[in-house]
């Protein structure tokens, strides 16, 4: 569970680095298909951003578990899955609200 544990780390802190700079502005990493509609980039950023950290936290918070042993696997998946669908759950909300939809 160590190597699983690892590569949750890696991937938190990849999805926390593009959390942090959707946050402060930088919309452009969004694909420009999903922003034809959004008015105010800046309230669209910090929204898509604070998505994007719940799906950080998402394997962050598997991989302490999964350090735990071999019988904590199963939290562990759960956890990360639940996660990510809240942090995709909250993105949809966000695209809904600003982008009139999710395409």
């Amino acid at each position: 569970m160590i190597l699983y544990s690892v590569i949750m780390f890696v991937t938190a802190v990849l999805l926390g680095v593009f959390a942090i700079a959707i946050y402060r502005g930088k919309t452009n990493l969004i694909h420009s298909y999903h922003q034809t509609k959004v008015k105010d980039k800046r309230a669209y950023g910090k929204a898509f951003g604070r998505g994007m950290f719940v799906s950080a936290l998402a394997p962050f918070a598997s991989g302490v578990i999964g350090l735990f042993g071999e019988n904590m696997s199963m939290t562990a998946v759960v956890v990360l899955m639940a996660g990510l669908g809240l942090g995709i759950g909250l993105i949809c909300m966000v695209q809904v609200k600003y982008n009139k939809g999710i395409f």
